[in-house]
């Protein structure tokens, strides 16, 4: 690929970030947009290579760097080219996994490819093993190929299990996948329950945390309901970032409701993390004032993505945009077919 004339002709396109939508795009080039989402959008460049553009170079560093740590395996489209706010690579063809799921079952087979690729990504250093099923597209070969890798990396705090793939999948293929899981890797499959039932335990606790006069003897024998691993350190780390993940989505949900302002509920947050801190470490053995100010920036920056989300979880019509706008694929109805063809024998 001739790097140069790909800048020249990204030279005309202007992409720019929106808080809590897709990015927005003017386009005075030659190049077709195939679709866009909140850190990019995506221009094809050839019949197997497409360009994504960023609104600003942290994102654009962050989903380099994920991909090159799959550089290694099948799993990620192959990097052609690299500028300050482009990435250019493979164009990913295929059925993503929640088309296929509308048509065929979730196989034995399917699952075991789900479960290598999560050890996958264990396995090459990503903080977050986990990916929604949009993300995940079957190839004609029976080989699965994944985009938007971004969010799996530079993590603070993730749920310790594949929440939001079995989150995806839907109640029965996601009982289907986990009594496959159970079956190839009973210890797996132990753990992520274990961690179902934490992540339902730290919603108990929430509720009592939320009244200004909490239940102290309830809370302290539901935390206990915790304290099941050996590796105690581990597993507090587990915990803590567990039960603040699952605090601040509750809160953001119950004072949206309230009417209340994303910005207040997100310095209300602030506040009482702070006094946490300074309750439990009051000698004031805490993490320096940089470390805690750039971790409140992320916290924040996080829970207004998240009110965004809840405040349109009800508009289906902008889910459906907002997935198809996340898919930069190219493929156009003809192909989709031949491919589900391709799949289907």
């Amino acid at each position: 690929m001739n790097s140069k004339q790909l800048e020249n002709r990204l030279k005309d396109i202007k992409v720019t970030n929106v808080v809590n939508s897709d990015v927005e795009v003017v386009n005075n080039s030659t190049l077709i947009m195939l679709g866009k989402g909140r850190q990019g959008a995506v221009f094809q460049v050839s019949d197997d290579v497409c360009v994504k553009v960023f609104g600003n170079e942290e994102d654009c560093e962050r989903e380099h760097y994920a991909l090159s740590l799959g550089k290694g395996t099948n799993l990620f489209p192959t990097i052609h080219a690299k500028g300050p706010l482009y990435i250019a690579m493979d164009i990913i063809k295929g059925v993503d996994i929640r088309e296929y799921l509308q048509s065929q079952p979730l196989s034995e087979a399917l699952s075991a490819k789900l479960l290598e690729m999560l050890i996958t990504f264990k396995k090459i250093g990503y903080e977050r093993i986990d990916h929604h099923k949009r993300q995940i597209y079957l190839q004609p070969d029976g080989n699965l190929k994944v985009i938007d890798v971004a969010r799996t990396v530079w993590r603070d705090r993730v749920y310790p299990y594949p929440r939001k793939l079995l989150t995806s999948l839907g109640e029965e293929n996601k009982a289907i996948f986990l009594a496959h899981v159970q079956e190839m890797a009973p210890e797996v499959y132990a753990e992520w329950l274990h961690y179902i039932r934490m992540e339902e335990i730290s919603h108990q606790i929430y509720q009592i945390l939320l009244p200004e006069t909490p239940d102290k003897d309830t809370l302290k024998n539901l935390s206990t309901q915790l304290l099941t691993t050996e590796e105690e350190e581990k597993y507090v780390a587990q915990l803590q970032g567990l039960v603040h993940k699952v605090f601040k989505e509750e809160w953001i949900k119950t004072m949206l409701a309230r009417g209340k302002n994303p910005d207040t509920v997100m310095e209300k947050i602030d506040e009482y993390w702070d006094a946490r801190e300074q309750e439990l470490f009051p000698d004031g053995d805490r993490k320096g004032e940089k470390d805690r100010n750039s971790e409140r920036d992320r916290n924040r920056n996080e829970g207004k993505r998240f009110a965004g989300e809840s405040r349109r979880e009800n508009d289906k019509h902008h889910n459906r945009k907002r997935f198809e706008g996340e898919r930069y694929h190219y493929r156009d109805r003809r192909s989709g077919h031949k491919n589900r063809k391709l799949l289907h024998r």
